[in-house]
């Protein structure tokens, strides 16, 4: 009979050594650390590192273990979408402005990591036309220029259905050139790269100025986008997110990376004219205030 009790134990003990040796086999794949590859942007001047300090800090904020690295070579809007939606290894996470059909594809996190800046745009032109805007009232004043873009932007189809003529280009860099050489009147861009770009224009022999009259306003998300497929990378992502907005966190960095820059934009005092976003998705949160940018705040 004493050895019932002691087969019990033996089998008890046989059995917890299997599940510490299954523990510990386990422990390399829970702890290890998953590579998040992201596109390169074009070898132009790009707000990434803004997005890629905010990933990175929305990410040490999450219980994953993530890396994240950029792709070898600069990759195409259309490709990295292309990419992420059929949940490729190449790349499993991006930022970029959202569209209908980009969050039928995708799965976004729906909190505007530029607080909506993107849709506020000041317009790069020729020097020697400097003072064309100083008249324009209306959109229908803007309708006698033309507009640059590159192909796959979400922007070319909101200023063409805004009834503005939109010349396109299938290489950013490509696009300064043409704004040079007369190919077409104004190129609309984000408020914290439009001077950057102009003193690169500079460099490279481009005589170009930003306007100091307009300012484009369309409502719009860039959003951190990924694979359908990756839902606990997406809810890593918003978790991470959220917590910056609770402890402010988020709001330092968007000052630290574009206070000064959109200070010497003076965007509080422009003219604000108004473009309507057919492809704005209705899910966007416009409810949540806190995460919008409005010019006033700069008062």
């Amino acid at each position: 009979m004493a050895s019932a009790p002691l087969h019990r134990q033996r089998t008890w003990l046989k059995r917890l050594h299997t599940r510490l040796l299954f523990t510990l086999l386990c422990l390399p794949t829970a702890y290890a650390t998953e590579q998040l590859n992201y596109p390169l942007h074009s070898d132009g001047i790009d707000p990434e590192t803004y997005a890629l300090a905010l990933l990175t800090a929305a990410l040490e904020r999450t219980p994953g273990r993530y890396q994240l690295q950029a792709t070898p070579v600069p990759m195409a809007q259309s490709r990295a979408l292309l990419a992420i939606e059929h949940d490729s290894k190449s790349v499993q996470v991006m930022w970029t402005m959202t569209t209908r059909e980009r969050e039928e594809r995708l799965l976004p996190i729906r909190i505007p990591i530029y607080r909506g800046l993107i849709g506020w745009r000041v317009l790069l032109q020729r020097r020697a036309a400097a003072e064309q805007l100083a008249t324009v009232r209306t959109l229908n004043d803007l309708k006698r220029f033309s507009f640059g873009q590159r192909h796959d932007w979400p922007d070319t189809a909101i200023l063409r259905a805004n009834g503005l003529q939109v010349v396109t280009s299938q290489h950013y860099q490509g696009l300064f050139q043409m704004l040079a050489a007369g190919r077409f009147d104004l190129f609309p861009r984000e408020a914290v790269v439009a001077w950057q770009e102009q003193t690169r224009a500079a460099a490279n022999g481009l005589e170009l100025s930003v306007d100091e009259h307009l300012l484009l306003h369309y409502p719009t998300a860039f959003y951190f986008f990924t694979s359908r497929n990756r839902p606990d990378l997406a809810s890593d992502i918003e978790r991470g997110l959220e917590a910056m907005i609770a402890d402010g966190s988020f709001q330092r960095l968007f000052q630290q990376y574009h206070g000064a820059t959109l200070r010497q934009a003076n965007l509080q005092n422009r003219r604000v004219i108004e473009l309507h976003n057919p492809d704005l998705p209705p899910a966007t949160p416009f409810a949540r205030k806190e995460l919008w940018f409005q010019p006033q705040e700069l008062k």
